[in-house]
C-alpha cells in the first residue's frame, strides 16, 4: 500500500518535537534548526531551510515540516530557488562559521581556548561570538569544549588512569569542576566511574530470542545496555566488563526494577513481531558526552524502516564534516536496538559494520521493509 502525501508528512515529522516548536523556529529563522528540517508551502509546492530569507507563511496550516530534502520531494515539492536547500555549502555565513569552529575546538581541545582566542579564530568579538555560537549549537563554547574534553577523559578514567591524570589529560587544570553536580557529567561521581561503578546495582536479564541470546540491563534509572549473542557467557561477559565493580543482579531475584520487564517485554516485541520499538519510550540510564547524546537523539528520530548514512546523520545534527565522528558515537552506543544504529548505513553502499553483528543488521533491516539490494546499488 502506498502511502499519501499527508501519510509522509505526519511519518516523518521529527519525532520528540512539535510542528509548533518548527513553526516557532521558522518565524525567527532560528539558525540552530537549520539542518533540523525543511518546509513546504503547501499553496507553491516549494520547500525552504527555516533560516531561508523569502517571505515567511502567516499560517502554520499552510505549511508541512519534513526532516531532510528527499522527503519533501518524495510529497511532491521542490527546492526553493533561494536557499537551495538542496546545496550544504550555501549555508548561512553565521552556521558555516560556527561549524568551523566546532571543528577547531575538536582539533585543538587540549589548547587554552579562551573566549578571546576562538573570537580571533572565527573574526567574532568575544560577545558576538558567545552570542552567535548559543545561537547556532544550543550550546555555550565552554560547554561545547567540556563535552569534548569529557569525552577523552572518560576513556582515559576506563583505562584505568587516574582522575588527576584523566583531568589533566582532559584539559582541565583542576579536579574540582567534575564534582560540581557530577551527574550531569558522568552519570555518577567521577570515583564511581573509574571504579567500574562500584556500588551500583544493575538488574539484568538474559532471554533467548529470534536473533540469538539477548541481555537487558537496568539501573535504577532505567536501561543502561543491551546486547545479543550466541551464548550466556560472552554476554555477562561483556555487561562485568562494562560495569566490573557494579553489583549485578540477575533473573528472579530483581522483580524490584520497575523498568527492567517492560523492557525485556517490549524489545522481545520488537525482535519477535517488529513492533516499532521508539513508540515504547523505554526508560533509559546513558553515560554519554553531549555531542554522543545529540547523535543518538538522531538515531531515535530515523524512521521505522528507513535508513540514513553517517553522513546524513551528520548533517541533521549541523556538523557535516563530522562524519567519523558520528560513526564512533554509534560504535559505542550500549542500547542498540533501543538507540537503532543498525538504521546508518555508509553511503558508499551496503549495511557496512554493526557491533552485534552484520547478519543481525541485515535481519533487523529486512524485518523493518528495508530492501538491502537497494542499498547495494547505492
Amino acid at each position: 500500500m502506498s502511502l499519501s502525501s499527508q501519510d509522509l508528512v505526519e511519518e516523518e515529522m521529527p519525532r520528540n518535537s512539535s510542528k509548533e516548536e518548527f513553526w516557532d523556529a521558522l518565524q525567527t529563522r532560528d539558525p540552530k534548526y537549520y539542518s533540523r528540517f525543511v518546509y513546504g508551502v503547501n499553496s507553491t509546492k516549494i520547500y525552504c531551510r527555516p533560516t531561508c530569507a523569502s517571505k515567511k507563511p502567516s499560517r502554520i496550516e499552510a505549511v508541512s515540516f519534513f526532516r531532510t530534502p528527499t522527503m519533501a520531494k518524495e510529497c511532491g515539492y521542490r527546492a526553493c530557488e533561494r536557499c537551495k536547500p538542496d546545496d550544504e555549502n550555501v549555508a548561512p555565513a553565521q552556521v558555516q562559521s560556527i561549524q568551523k569552529l566546532c571543528e577547531f575546538m575538536i582539533d585543538n581541545w587540549q589548547e587554552k581556548l579562551t573566549l578571546e582566542t576562538l573570537g580571533k579564530q572565527s573574526g567574532l568579538s568575544p560577545f558576538h561570538l558567545q552570542r552567535t555560537f548559543k545561537k547556532v549549537t544550543g550550546v555555550s563554547p565552554r560547554e561545547y569544549l567540556e563535552a569534548v574534553r569529557l569525552s577523552r577523559m572518560k576513556l582515559s578514567l576506563k583505562s584505568g588512569n587516574s582522575i588527576r591524570k584523566s583531568t589533566y589529560g582532559g584539559g582541565y587544570n583542576t579536579t574540582g569542576w567534575l564534582y560540581f553536580r557530577p551527574n550531569e557529567k558522568l552519570g555518577m561521581s567521577p570515583s564511581k566511574y573509574k571504579q567500574g561503578a562500584e556500588g551500583i546495582q544493575i538488574d539484568y536479564v538474559i532471554r533467548d530470542s529470534p536473533l540469538g541470546k539477548l541481555l537487558v540491563a537496568a539501573t535504577d534509572k532505567g536501561v543502561c545496555l543491551v546486547n545479543l549473542s550466541d551464548s550466556d557467557e560472552k554476554l555477562l561477559a561483556h555487561l562485568r566488563s562494562e560495569f566490573p565493580k557494579a553489583s549485578l543482579q540477575s533473573g528472579s531475584n530483581n522483580q524490584e526494577n520497575k523498568y527492567l520487564a517492560f523492557s525485556v517485554e517490549k524489545i522481545m516485541e520488537y525482535l519477535t513481531n517488529g513492533t516499532d520499538l521508539e513508540r515504547s519510550n523505554l526508560p533509559l540510564d546513558l553515560h554519554a558526552t553531549a555531542f554522543q547524546q545529540r547523535v543518538w537523539r538522531e538515531l531515535r528520530a530515523i524512521p521505522y524502516g528507513r535508513v540514513r548514512s553517517y553522513g546524513e546523520v551528520a548533517k541533521l545534527i549541523g556538523l557535516p564534516k563530522a562524519t567519523r565522528a558520528v560513526a564512533n558515537a554509534c560504535a559505542s552506543n550500549p542500547v542498540p536496538l533501543v538507540v537503532p544504529c543498525h538504521r546508518v548505513v555508509p553511503k558508499s553502499g551496503g549495511v557496512g559494520q554493526y557491533g552485534l553483528g552484520v547478519n543481525r543488521k541485515k535481519t533487523l533491516l529486512e524485518k523493518e521493509g528495508v530492501n538491502l539490494k537497494d542499498l547495494n546499488r547505492s
